[in-house]
Parts: structure tokens; sequence; C-alpha cells
């Protein structure tokens, strides 16, 4: 009877044991995944994708992932890559910062079905901060017919230095992207997932990552559908105008003086320990750039992800047309009030300080009379103060986030894309704070990536306390990505949703997704009208870095 009570025990053990980890065949070796605690989803976290150099070599292209014998259990470990400590509260509790930190975490339901869709999730955080897992979707997997995937890049100096050297040849942190794709492509099928329905998404800098990913000859065919979310390819922070004058400057301001031999320059920053590269963060300066970030590349006969302009691409339609789910919070420069009563007097002084450096003049004074014409635009013939300060959040929205994905979607219809679905995300309810010194409320940058992610807001993670107006708008978020990630397209037949074709070369129509969700016509006409002036006169396209001749030989 004892023993019958054993084998008992024993088999009961093993099917738990079963149940709670699921084993899966990947190119590099079994990876042991485990149950969620509270959601009927696999998760497998920390899986190596590809290997990051490190050392001297720490700026080098992404290296071929390690293998293993022994099966890996995938479990978190909480890695994130090196990074400016500007908000440690936003980094999860005891994490394990690793110069070799290219992780992917994938999101499996509890399925025997097999080519489901994937959706590829890449983090925001000004290119400078920030992780995989930092928001999570497990709710976009109610449907359980659907895998997601977080994961890793190289963030600030580490991924974006760009010299056009071999050491330091620009662009590490996109190539870990594609890297992260390619490794998808081979593997997710492994999983359940069909390498031929890739969708990528992607909030803030994952936003202007996908868009740029769109554009790369190297990630071509590794994705199917996009969905940017509050970050475009022809933002000023996603570019940088002149990678090698940053890279000096920088370099300045940490005290090393021989800038001009780029020998020197590129052994400086070899040497240098990430701990003091990473120890600015850039949020502070003016020109809504956080210095570091992806860059045109000069091509020095290795794999490039960008080697023209993304204005140049869009323009000649030279990239591959792709359904695209495009759009913003109405009000994403409240990214920028916390600096409101620093800044507004900074502004009055000389409001040149706060023009993007994709604008370029024949003079300081071509440059004020501008900025004075901005300023104009914006506040009128008033100083910047507390009675405007819906023009300062509106100065900050066009300049880094609205204007450049408008202008983006004229180009792409433009370049024949008719597929280009386009949204403002207004939703607010009585946990949103009023803009400070007005009664009016906006939805702050990125708040529409919160409302498909997990939680209440990126601080809170239980969903319960959310009014039931937020619990209904999520739910309904939810849908639209669901089905565009699906399908394709964000309401197909049948829908409850009102119906919602694609926009044309003038950014109509537009989904307004508030309150009340309905289709409307152009999107914020006059001061994309007002953008398109000025940028047709002064754009500034970036240049790749140019070594000095003796380099060059």
């Amino acid at each position: 009877m004892q023993w019958r009570t054993c084998v008992l025990l024993l088999c009961v053990t093993a099917v738990l044991a079963d149940d709670e980890w699921r084993e899966v065949k990947t190119a590099q070796g079994i990876v042991r995944g485990r149950k969620h605690p509270t959601e009927d989803i696999y998760t497998f976290y920390n899986i190596p994708y590809a290997t990051a150099p490190v050392g001297v070599d720490k700026f080098k292209a992404p290296l071929p992932p390690p293998v293993w014998l022994e099966p890996y259990d995938a479990i978190d470990k909480s890695v994130v890559c090196p990074q400016a400590l500007a908000y440690p509260e936003l980094l999860p509790k005891n994490s394990m910062t690793k110069e070799n930190c290219l992780i992917a975490n994938v999101y499996v339901p509890n399925t025997q079905k097999k080519n489901l869709s994937v959706a590829v999730y890449v983090h925001g955080g000004a290119f400078i901060v920030g992780y995989g897992d930092a928001l999570k979707y497990t709710h976009l997997m109610d449907t359980k017919d659907m895998i997601v995937v977080t994961f890793n890049y190289r963030v600030g100096v580490h991924g974006f230095l760009c010299l056009g050297t071999e050491d330091a040849p620009g662009n590490a942190g996109m190539k870990d992207q594609v890297a992260l794709l390619r490794w998808v492509q081979k593997n997710i099928a492994s999983f359940g997932g069909n390498p031929d329905d890739v969708t990528i998404l992607g909030y803030s800098a994952g936003s202007a990552s996908v868009d740029l990913l769109m554009l790369s000859k190297s990630a071509e065919g590794l994705f199917h559908r996009v969905v940017p979310e509050s970050g475009g390819s022809l933002a000023a922070f996603s570019i940088q105008r002149d990678p090698l004058e940053i890279a000096k400057t920088y370099a300045k301001q940490l005290h090393f003086s021989d800038v001009d031999d780029i020998h020197s320059l590129g052994h400086f920053y070899k040497t240098t320990s990430l701990e003091v590269l990473l120890s600015d963060s850039f949020f502070l300066r003016t020109d809504s750039t956080f210095m570091f970030s992806p860059c045109v590349e000069r091509d020095i006969g290795e794999e490039t992800f960008l080697t023209e302009s993304p204005l140049t691409i869009l323009k000649e339609g030279k990239y591959k047309k792709l359904p695209v789910l495009y759009g913003f919070a109405n009000m994403e420069g409240l990214f920028r009030i916390d600096l409101f009563n620093v800044w507004k007097q900074k502004m009055n002084t000389r409001f040149s300080d706060f023009l993007p450096p994709d604008l370029q003049f024949k003079s300081d004074v071509e440059k004020e009379e501008v900025a004075n014409e901005i300023k104009k635009f914006y506040f009128g013939d008033k100083p910047v103060s507390e009675e405007n300060v819906l023009g300062y959040v509106n100065y900050f929205s066009d300049v880094i986030f609205t204007f450049p994905m408008l202008w983006a979607t004229k180009l792409h219809v433009e370049a024949g894309n008719n597929q280009i679905y386009l949204y403002d995300y207004s939703f607010v309810d009585e946990d949103v704070p009023l803009v400070p010194h007005t009664t009016v409320q906006g939805a702050n940058h990125c708040a529409q990536s919160m409302a498909i992610a997990d939680g209440k807001n990126f601080t809170h993670s239980d969903e319960s306390l959310a009014t039931p107006e937020y619990q209904k708008m999520k739910k309904i978020m939810r849908e639209i990505w669901h089905n565009f990630i699906k399908t394709g397209k964000p309401v197909p037949e049948g829908s409850s949703l009102p119906a919602w074709p694609a926009a044309g070369a003038d950014r109509s129509p537009h989904m307004s997704l508030g309150q009340k969700i309905e289709l409307r016509g152009v999107l914020l006409e006059e001061r994309t009208r007002f953008w398109e002036d000025i940028y047709q006169r002064y754009y500034r396209e970036p240049v790749p870095p140019k070594p000095a001749s003796h380099f060059e030989l």
C-alpha cells in the first residue's frame, strides 16, 4: 500500500512538473520556460539572442549567440544593458547590469496551436535608458493566438557611438535589434510562432526604432507589419546630425582633448569604462535630442544598418511598403512639463536654444528670426508663462513627436503606401492630473502604449485599481492592436468599432481614440502646415561620420 502511494505521488509530481515547465528546442539548444504565476501562458526569460562584444570591441556589431548542450533554464534574471541611472526607480528590482546584455523574453500562450502571430516589442527610453521587459503585454495575449517577444539592446554611447571606424562603425543598438529579428525568424516556430507573421511594435525610442527598421535594407523581410507608438524616423532625436562632432563634444565633456585625431578619439572611447561613458543621461538638453542615437553610417565594407537619411529613403520610396499603425498621444509635450518652471525663463531669454538640430541657418541673425517666428506661433506676442503653458506643451509635442510622424505619413503615402492607419490618442479619466496652471487634461507621452500594456500605469501593475472607464478603454485599445497584429487592419470588416480607412497624403482621415472613438479628418492641420514651411526652408540632412583623410587611406 505504501509502495503504491509513493508511485502515485511520483506520477502526480511528474505531471505537475510537466505542467509547470515547458521545453523548446532552439538552434542554440533546449530552453526550459515556466508557467506564469497568474496568467495562462509560459514565460521564457533571459534567452541570449546574440552576443554583445565587450571591452575594446564594445561598439562593434553583435556576434552570434552562445550554444549549450544541457537544457537552459529560461528564468528571469532582470538583466539590463549598461545605461545612465537617470531613473533608477524604473529599473527592475535586483537588476543585473551586464555588458553582454542581449537577451530576449518570449511569452507563449498555453495552447497546442501552431503558426501563432508574433508581436515583437521594442522598448523606449530615448535610446539612452530602458530594458526589454519595462512594459509587459500578457493581456494582449488573452485570446491565446499570439506570442509576444521583448528584448534588450545596447543604449546610449554603448549602442550608438558612431565614428565610422572598424571599431565603432555606428548603430550597434540597431544592429542588435536586427539580430533579434533574425533570431525570431530562426527560432520562433519552435515556440509555436509563425515567422511569416511578425509585427514589430515600439514606444517612444522604440517607436522611432521600428520606424527606422522599416527603412533599413538589413531588416527587410524580417517582419510584416509595423506599429510605431509616439516616435518617428524623421524626429531630430532619432538620427544624429553629425555623429563625429557629437562624439568629439562628449569626449571634451569627459576631459579628453585630442579629439581631432580619429585614432586617439577611438582609443579614448574604447578604453574608457562604460560607467564613465554612461554618466550623463542627456535628458536636460534643450534641443530635443539626447546626443547618442542612430546615425547614417559610413560604408566601411561591413554590413550597415543605414547609409542614407530616412528622408531620402522615404522620398525615393526605396523600402518595402508594409501596413503601419501610426500615431501619438494628444499632449506628448507633457513629457517636458516638469521642466516648465526652469525652462520658461530660458525660452524668453533665447528661444533659439530650444530649436532642434535638424534645422540649419545661414547666420545667427536668421536663426534668431526663425526662433522668434516659432515662438510667436505658439505663444503670440506674450512671454512664455503660466498663462500659455499649453503652448509650451504643444511646442514640445510637435517638435519631438507629432510633426515628424505626420511628415512621414505624407511621404509614405506619396511613395505608394496605401496602408498607413493614423490615430490620435486623447483618452483621459479622473486619474489623469490637470495640466499645471490650467483646467485641462491631456494624454501624456506614450499614454496609448500604457493602455495596451499590463497595469494601471508605468508605476502601478494592478489594473483593477484603474477606473472602470480606463479599464474599458484598455480593452478597446487591445482589441484594435490585436486586430492589426492579426490582419494588418486596426478595424477589420464585421467589427463593432467605427470603420477606419487608411490615411491619404493630407493626413486624413485619422481615428480619434478618446472618450469617444470616432473617425475625423486632417490631423493637426495648422500646426503641421506651419512646420512643413519651416522644414522646407531650413531642414538639415544628417551626415555620416567623416574621419580625417589620413585615416581613409
